[in-house]
């Protein structure tokens, strides 16, 4: 990767260490309970973060030759769309999707929101942070329906709990631009 990327990594990191990272007992989605805790949201919706995300991710998937990037709501819903604005931006525009927990009870009854993927679409997941890949698995599991299996998954933190052994059975290599030991110095 270039200097620049390293440069909007670094930046992205200092921004989740101070405003996204908190030490205090709490109980994650998964359940699990945990002495720290990455809450992307505070950055992933914010203007630098959202662009620091989103330009990242495109340069990490640059020369993979990607259809779209997409995942689970809540966690995609801010990046996907700050990577569609700024994918539109270069030469070679990305479309994005969502995937809802359950599909809408009403129009087209759709799970998947977003321009209509082909069973052999390019995808690459995204999440903001991954502990277990819960979320990244039913994502899997809902995508393969329409015959579409992902190129790989992205994260911002893995939380090294077991997300990435989790895809890998599910044949999904996990990429992280963090990981939890990043901010636990």
């Amino acid at each position: 990767m270039n200097n620049s990327f390293q440069k909007n990594k670094e930046k992205l990191r200092q921004v989740l260490s101070q405003e996204a990272f908190f030490r205090e007992k709490i109980t994650l989605s998964s359940g699990k309970q945990s002495d720290y805790y990455i809450d992307a949201r505070r950055v992933t919706l914010s203007p630098a973060g959202a662009y620091l995300c989103a330009q990242i991710i495109l340069e990490m998937v640059n020369q993979d030759n990607i259809d779209a990037i997409g995942g689970p709501t809540l966690g995609a819903d801010p990046i996907v769309g700050a990577i569609a604005a700024l994918s539109y931006q270069t030469s070679k525009p990305v479309n994005t999707f969502i995937i809802r927990k359950a599909p809408k009870p009403y129009g087209k009854q759709q799970q998947i929101e977003g321009p209509l993927l082909k069973p052999d679409s390019r995808i690459v997941l995204f999440d903001d942070v991954a502990t277990t890949g819960k979320a990244f698995l039913q994502s899997i599991d809902i995508l393969k329906i329409l015959g579409i299996t992902p190129v790989y998954a992205v994260c911002i933190v893995d939380r090294q709990e077991g997300a990435r052994e989790a895809l890998g059975k599910a044949n999904c290599r996990l990429i992280s631009i963090f990981t939890s030991s990043d901010f636990l110095k």
